[in-house]
């Protein structure tokens, strides 16, 4: 007596889809205005975005990339901001509890695209690498936004001292 057709393809089902979306990557709407004018660029628009899970594997991500992260403050919620700096860099901050800061080893300083209308290490200060959980890679909701997400730093948020990553990795 064998399975029905329906129970054999939700016992083959469920097990990839459950494997995609933790190592590959799942689909995630963006909420708030703190990423505007990149995501959710006016009142109207809710953008959907692919997080791939796949590219930050061993922390593979960039200065300018946006990222997804449990938030260090309400781990509950998981936030969507562009990272400014990576560990050893020295940042100007925007309101912070100093006037700048070297992002420590393990850690990325995150910042939402609309400065003042964000939660962000501005807030918090840098976030660990291990709360990071997947990075936005396109916009794949509504289609008339579709688009790559490309790595894009705003001039004026360079951090004031770069670090050389590979660098960091021989000494």
């Amino acid at each position: 007596m064998g399975l029905s057709p329906i129970v054999r393809n939700i016992l083959i089902g469920i097990p990839i889809g459950v494997t995609f979306v933790y190592n590959v990557g799942t689909i995630a709407r963006v909420d708030g205005v703190s990423m505007q004018p990149t995501l959710n660029p006016d009142s109207k628009t809710t953008d959907y975005v692919f997080l791939s899970r796949w590219k930050i594997r061993n922390n593979d991500f960039n200065r300018g990339d946006i990222i997804s992260f449990v938030s260090p403050k309400h781990p509950d919620q998981t936030l969507i901001k562009r990272v400014i700096g990576l560990e050893g860099d020295e940042i100007n901050t925007i309101e912070y509890k100093l006037p700048y800061v070297r992002v420590p080893k393990g850690h990325c300083w995150v910042e939402g695209d609309h400065t003042g209308y964000s939660v962000d290490s501005n807030t918090f200060g840098p976030i660990s690498l291990a709360l990071v959980t997947a990075r936005a890679s396109c916009i794949v909701w509504p289609p008339s936004r579709w688009q790559m997400l490309t790595p894009d730093l705003p001039k004026h948020r360079i951090p004031a001292k770069l670090v050389d990553q590979h660098q960091l990795i021989s000494n």
